[in-house]
């Protein structure tokens, strides 16, 4: 099975959906976490994804700022943590990912470290420096990237690759949309296996 994949690190694009919406859109809205936050181990579903590795922790915005609705979610409880997703799709059609990225700024490493994979092939790998932010002020950097897949489905997955563990990066708004729905700039697609 082959996956092409096109990255744009820190990019927003402005394209408007058609009819359809997205494939995938998840903000960890659920299950709803009252205050603070709930640490989920693997096997935990959370939002439309499920806890893969270690564990993560689901936290609410009066811990600090969500970037869209109420929650979002560190990779890193006390372990590195790994979140997947198994998607359709339509072979030889491009797809893009975009996502919002911080970190925990409660403690040490200043800088987190993340990893996201299609099919279990590594497409991107982000940073964040969580110097001078602060709870109520996250700093939250959209990435995007592309593939292209001959295979009916796809898994994504998002990890933690922060050392230590605890404080980890941060995710939330994801959003999967098909070309076929959304106007993607000409990109150059790197294959990957």
């Amino acid at each position: 099975m082959m996956v092409a994949v096109a990255g744009l690190v820190g990019a927003t694009t402005s394209s408007p959906a058609v009819a359809g919406g997205p494939i995938l859109r998840e903000g960890f809205e659920t299950p709803v976490v009252a205050s603070g936050y709930v640490r989920l181990p693997a096997g935990t579903q959370v939002g439309q994804f499920t806890v893969t590795r270690g564990n993560v922790d689901l936290v609410a915005n009066d811990l600090w700022q969500a970037s869209e609705g109420r929650q979002s979610l560190d990779l890193a409880g006390d372990t590195q943590g790994a979140i997947t997703r198994t998607f359709g799709t339509v072979p030889l059609i491009t797809y893009r990912v975009t996502y919002a990225l911080a970190g925990n700024p409660n403690s040490t490493p200043v800088v987190k470290t993340t990893e996201t994979s299609v099919n279990g092939q590594v497409v991107q790998q982000a940073s964040f420096d969580t110097t001078g932010t602060t709870d109520t002020d996250m700093g939250y950097v959209h990435h995007t990237f592309y593939f292209l897949t001959t295979a009916s489905s796809v898994t994504l997955e998002f990890a933690s690759t922060t050392v230590p563990a605890p404080f980890g990066p941060v995710i939330d708004d994801i959003r999967v949309d098909s070309c076929l729905l959304v106007l993607c700039p000409p990109i150059h697609a790197i294959s990957v296996r």
